[in-house]
């Protein structure tokens, strides 16, 4: 059941678990606008996946929300090849810090699920009532399987105890802070790291992964981060919503975008060997639109943002 009661975050402590990650390091930044006090902890001071310390921290630091968007992740080929840490270090991350929260009477808690939670051959823009209604894709299942864990926890404690715990299902997500590792990245940052090596060492040819068709939808993170904060001041419901912008491009005009972006002048070479994932992901965010929220920067122009600040931030990026 709803409860339509605004949460107010003014002179409210926000726990931001994962706040050096894209999404959390976006998070911070959209905060910082609002009169709250942000805690975070450092891997060095606190390991997600231990219940006990995640427990203890909470007690001490007596957060009145947590943003729960630290997780193991990766792109297609990372998920499909190491399937262990992709879930049990997810699991562990999720239980610690889901079940701590209660324990600790935090007032609000938003988890960050995905929307590879959705099955592989969902109805077409993607709704939040097709969760569990046919198998997931098989290249990261382990992920979505760890994710859809984390949304059926905050379900579980709502309904048992009514606690106030909430999921949002982001899209493909890109922008300033992602990893750029070569084999363990999302598409958008493999991609802007491929044309920024290429443009530099003048590279005739560069490879992109799979045959190009696959049709998907992209959010810059600063977006992201708004939309979350608005749904931690307004949405208080049990059923997961998603937050994307209903707009598909295929990674061949992403690549296309992004070769234009670059200034680079080669060719694009499709390397079918390597996995397509699912053939078409694009979310129904009806339910968020309907709440007050729409994205605000359009692809080409987050394009250029996250590539300009891969440009000149690349010694300090995930690489």
């Amino acid at each position: 059941m709803t409860q339509n009661i605004d949460f107010e975050l003014t002179g409210k402590k926000i726990f931001v678990c994962g706040h050096k990650g894209m999404v959390g390091s976006a998070i911070m930044r959209r905060l910082a606008n609002e009169n709250c006090t942000i805690v975070t902890a450092d891997r060095s001071e606190l390991d997600l996946r231990d219940d006990r310390a995640v427990k203890d921290w909470l007690g001490a630091a007596k957060p009145d929300a947590v943003i729960l968007a630290a997780a193991k992740v990766g792109g297609i080929l990372a998920n499909d090849t190491m399937p262990v840490p992709f879930l049990l270090d997810n699991l562990r991350i999720q239980n610690a810090v889901i079940n701590g929260a209660f324990e600790q009477g935090v007032s609000k808690l938003l988890f960050l699920g995905s929307s590879c939670i959705y099955p592989v051959q969902a109805v077409q823009p993607m709704a939040e009532d097709s969760l569990l209604t046919g198998p997931l894709e098989a290249t990261n299942q382990w992920y979505a399987i760890a994710k859809i864990t984390g949304i059926k926890l905050c379900q579980a404690f709502r309904k048992q105890f009514g606690a106030n715990f909430i999921a949002a299902m982001p899209t493909n997500l890109y922008g300033p802070h992602d990893n750029y590792h070569p084999t363990e990245s999302h598409v958008v940052a493999a991609l802007i790291r491929r044309f920024h090596q290429a443009k530099l060492e003048n590279h005739d040819d560069l490879v992109i992964w799979g045959s190009g068709k696959p049709l998907r939808e992209f959010l810059y993170v600063d977006d992201l981060a708004d939309g979350l904060v608005h749904l931690l001041k307004h949405y208080n419901d049990e059923q997961p919503i998603n937050i994307g912008t209903g707009q598909e491009v295929s990674i061949q005009q992403l690549a296309e975008m992004l070769k234009d972006v670059s200034g680079w002048q080669g060719n694009l070479v499709f390397d079918v060997t390597k996995p397509d994932g699912a053939p078409r992901k694009v979310m129904q965010n009806d339910r968020i639109h309907a709440l007050g929220w729409q994205h605000k920067t359009e692809l080409r122009n987050g394009l250029e943002k996250a590539f300009a600040w891969f440009d000149e931030n690349q010694r300090a990026a995930r690489l």
